[in-house]
């Protein structure tokens, strides 16, 4: 009983009072109610409760293990308190306490943050348009944590965290507890994202300008099985995904006012960038399933098909 008020005691001050509960943007709120837990550090043990120099992680909330691997004494693993000091940052750069977000969790916090609609940039027509997204990864593999500049396609709901090096804009932040305390450098690095907004907007335009024929896009990214050698449900995968990918760029052509497909499958490096990424990221299936929307997006992002689309799309 006495652990458990302790425990909640300093929950309260580390989350609510440094904060400031009252003041609390919505913001901030949504992302504290979203990971409204702990990671925390255990000692691990050998047969018969020999001692080890190994910790792991576990979430408060679940016990669930954190990360993929032990660490060391010296590890200090990050909490919430440091996702809403990176989160506060981001707020006053956009001049905007009430960013809308999304969050999620796989060894570690994801978090995606939407400027204001002013910073839209239209592709095609009033139809096809895009809006920056920055996501924050804070993982629990030693690394640093990583900002990236990133867009939302209202056209088909695709969040894309570019990869190819003519898109991606990225900064490192540094991993250590009391992000609070560095909440210059926070802000700095958000500016330097924000200013990595226009670049990303040509170079779409560049990939919408360029033609390409949506037939040999995919056969570059997806090789056609060969029949003598492949299985016969290789062949019928590639079949049907190759069908899946071509109705997206189909209902997307009607939706945005672009003209019907025809015969000789010129679009858009644009359109056909898209349609895989739409395909991996919401009709492609994972043996392990997904955490949520956001565990989805993060990993279309790193999904090799969608990085070998987008320098393709980018190819001069």
């Amino acid at each position: 009983g006495i652990y458990c008020f302790v425990r909640f005691s300093v929950y309260r001050l580390q989350y609510g009072l440094q904060i400031g509960e009252k003041r609390m943007s919505s913001t901030l709120e949504s992302i504290k109610n979203e990971f409204n837990f702990q990671v925390d550090k255990f000692p691990l043990s050998g047969p018969d409760g020999m001692t080890t120099p190994w910790y792991g992680l576990f979430r408060s909330d679940t016990n669930k293990v954190v990360g993929r691997g032990s660490v060391t004494k010296r590890y200090v693993p990050h909490q919430t308190e440091d996702v809403l000091a990176i989160a506060e940052a981001a707020t006053k750069v956009f001049n905007d306490n009430n960013l809308k977000v999304q969050c999620g969790f796989r060894d570690g916090h994801f978090v995606s943050f939407a400027p204001q609609d002013s910073y839209r940039r239209q592709v095609f027509g009033t139809k096809d348009n895009v809006f920056p997204r920055i996501v924050v990864r804070a993982g629990y593999d030693g690394s640093a944590f990583k900002a990236s500049m990133g867009y939302y396609r209202d056209l088909c709901s695709n969040l894309h965290i570019p990869k190819a090096t003519d898109l991606a804009v990225n900064v490192t932040i540094r991993h250590t507890s009391g992000l609070r305390k560095h909440m210059g450098e926070l802000i700095q690095d958000f500016q330097l994202l924000e200013s990595g907004w226009d670049g990303i907007a040509k170079q779409i335009q560049f990939m919408q300008q360029r033609e390409v024929n949506l037939a040999q896009f995919l056969d570059a990214i997806y090789p056609k099985p060969e029949e003598e050698k492949d299985s016969k449900r290789a062949l019928t995968v590639h079949k049907k995904r190759t069908e899946s990918i071509i109705r997206r760029v189909i209902n997307e052509r009607n939706v945005s006012g672009r003209p019907a497909l025809d015969n000789g499958m010129v679009v858009s490096a644009w359109e056909a960038f898209n349609a895989v990424q739409g395909f991996v990221q919401h009709d492609a299936t994972r043996k392990q399933g997904f955490t949520g929307e956001m565990d989805r997006i993060m990993l279309a992002s790193r999904d090799p098909a969608v990085i070998a689309a987008e320098r393709l799309a980018l190819a001069v």
